[in-house]
């Protein structure tokens, strides 16, 4: 073994030894605690002795950090289909996309059962223009082909100088053969809500996904509704079709705007932080008026909070299909040099308790199983004459979303 092994070798059984002392405190001396530490120390010699060999015996030279660098992503992805390491440059990625834009093609992606799947493409994007639909499974880049393993460097190939083209190859579940789609870069600017008043008089808003100012962008597209009609809305519909997710606290926000008391989320985990129940204030924006909201397989993690929370709170009609089903929360911890984990610390439930993980439930099959009734405001006539001419120009501009 070499001298710059056996000191990674040294390091790791250091912070191991670390670990374990700072874990088990007082109780170390008990003999199941020295157990642990001793399979941490066999643990630790196993990585130095992998990487060792394959220093000495691959077919190309491999640096010691980007080994050690490989080794400590595949110990964080390994985890879930969600949690990540992230570099200097992924971790500014990250918070880009909460607050603002970047240079793209403008696709929320995820990494599931060893693929790369299309959440949902963002609005007014070249993604959404040509045609890429959530659900759609990204097989190539630039013809290279990628996987669920490589997901950051499968965004970064994807983001790249504005004006410059990338191919991106998908599979779609209904299409036989794999679509190639020529898409043009753009600077993506991330407005996540747009809104207008529909020919029946009913105020449409939609939000495509949740980020630091999204709450206040509904609120004063709301305002400017009802100023334009003097409070005379019709019907408010709030639309989270192929709205991917974003921000925990923007979503319990956005809740907050149409509830005036309640639970809106519970989450539980491990740690005394991941454990928390957010509940609203007092003051609705609509004071109480009816509304919709709209949903679809797209629609993942924070829009199925606000829209698991409005529901259970008998506040709106939810419509549509199944919901994407993703119920886990993501804690972003910054670590050296710029340097971040992104990692699963909770689960979260709507005020029932319900987890919608990975289940995929339909929102209208929820309303059936609770036995709740939608206010009475929820079936005026124009609303709802409004709802089938509007799915049905939303299904012309996007046929399969």
């Amino acid at each position: 073994m070499s001298l710059k092994t056996r000191g990674i070798l040294v390091v790791i059984i250091g912070t191991a030894m670390g670990l374990s002392l700072s874990l088990g405190g007082g109780v170390l001396a008990k003999r199941d605690k020295l157990e642990s530490g001793e399979l941490s120390w066999e643990q630790a010699r196993l990585v130095a002795e992998v990487m060792q060999r394959v220093k000495q015996n691959y077919v190309e030279p491999v640096d010691d950090n980007v080994l050690l660098e490989s080794a400590i992503r595949g110990m964080v992805s390994d985890l879930d289909d969600h949690s990540q390491y992230l570099d200097a440059e992924e971790y500014q990625d990250i918070r880009i996309s909460t607050t603002g834009s970047y240079s793209g093609v403008g696709l929320e992606v995820s990494a599931e059962d060893g693929v790369v799947i299309v959440v949902a493409p963002i609005d007014n994007t070249p993604a959404e223009r040509a045609g890429i639909l959530g659900g759609d499974t990204i097989i190539a880049v630039d013809g290279k082909i990628v996987t669920s393993d490589h997901l950051h460097e499968t965004i970064a190939k994807m983001r790249g100088r504005a004006g410059t083209s990338v191919t991106v190859t998908v599979t779609r579940e209904d299409e036989e053969n794999p679509i190639i789609f020529e898409l043009r870069r753009e600077s993506i600017r991330v407005a996540s809500v747009s809104h207008e008043i529909l020919q029946s008089g009913v105020g449409y808003v939609r939000v495509s996904q949740f980020n630091d100012s999204t709450a206040k962008e509904l609120s004063q597209a709301i305002d400017d509704m009802q100023d334009r009609k003097d409070g005379m809305l019709d019907g408010r519909i709030l639309d989270l079709r192929n709205n991917p997710g974003g921000v925990l606290d923007s979503a319990v926000d956005v809740s907050d705007l149409f509830l005036d008391a309640g639970i809106i989320v519970v989450a539980d985990g491990r740690t005394a932080e991941s454990r928390f129940t957010r509940k609203a204030n007092r003051g609705d924006v609509l004071d109480g008026a009816g509304m919709i909201v709209l949903v679809n397989s797209g629609s993942a993690s924070a829009s199925e909070i606000v829209a698991g929370a409005l529901q259970d709170q008998n506040r709106a009609m939810v419509v549509g299909t199944s919901t994407f089903g993703k119920g886990l929360v993501q804690t972003v911890m910054p670590l050296s040099r710029g340097r971040a984990i992104k990692l699963t610390t909770s689960r979260f439930y709507t005020p029932s308790g319900d987890s919608i993980h990975k289940k995929a439930y339909s929102r209208m099959s929820w309303s059936k199983k609770r036995g709740s009734q939608p206010k009475s405001a929820f079936m005026q006539a124009p609303i709802m004459s409004t709802m089938r001419s509007y799915r049905k120009h939303y299904r012309c501009l996007h046929p399969r979303a």
